[in-house]
């Protein structure tokens, strides 16, 4: 009797744990339109995507794209954790057709407006316009533009080239994330507040972007 109650009680806290860890990417009010802290406007590496599974994806790693950042989404984010599918608003096909461009691969433009858009509390062209806006206004350093040749640099002095390139950045505005161990660049994440303005992210942002590139240095792989 005693071991099923012990076994009891631990599937009971397992099940707290789930439910827990599934509330932490919340707020009170869940996936609620226009219900967010601030905006990460995320601008991946191409050329680490090419790397890995996306050498497939002919429209952004085909011969002659020569990509470096392209636009991966801007995503309303919470403090700690993030909205997503916030409803089932459809993206009409004219506006899909209009901000394509801004996006590396056709398909992209949708996913990103059902999982992070509908999150935004703003109508479609709002929330395009302000994702072409943000991509746009956001200085790409020279070095990083179109590297012939890797680039290695430490987290300090990848963000080190982003506030000079764009002095009206807030401190901790631009963050990189890294995959293949901290050894590559990924993406970063560019902060801003609900009005497009320049802001630190959020402390939990900065910690996994940190972690992510724990190796003293990366690299940002050459653009082909």
């Amino acid at each position: 009797m005693a071991d099923a109650t012990r076994k009891a009680a631990w599937l009971l806290l397992g099940a707290a744990l789930l439910c827990g860890s599934a509330e932490a990417r919340k707020k009170p009010g869940g996936d609620t339109p226009g219900a967010f802290d601030y905006y990460a406007l995320a601008l991946s590496w191409s050329p680490a995507y090419c790397a890995g599974n996306g050498g497939k994806d002919v429209n952004q790693c085909g011969s002659g794209r020569k990509l470096g950042f392209v636009l991966h989404g801007l995503w309303p984010q919470f403090e700690q954790g993030y909205p997503q599918t916030c409803s089932r608003e459809p993206l009409p096909a004219a506006l899909r057709e209009q901000y394509a461009r801004i996006y590396p691969a056709p398909k992209l433009i949708g996913h990103e407006w059902g999982k992070h858009g509908t999150c935004s509390g703003l109508a479609p062209e709002r929330y395009l316009a302000l994702s072409a806006r943000l991509k746009d206004g956001l200085a790409i350093p020279a070095a990083f533009q179109q590297p012939a040749q890797p680039v290695r640099v430490t987290f300090a002095q990848f963000q080190q080239a982003f506030k000079a390139a764009n002095p009206r950045l807030a401190p901790d505005a631009v963050v990189p994330f890294c995959t293949g161990g901290g050894r590559f660049l990924r993406e970063l994440h560019a902060c801003y507040d609900k009005e497009g303005g320049s802001r630190s992210c959020a402390a939990d942002e900065i910690r996994r972007a940190q972690k992510s590139c724990g190796q003293g240095s990366f690299l940002l792989q050459s653009v082909r």
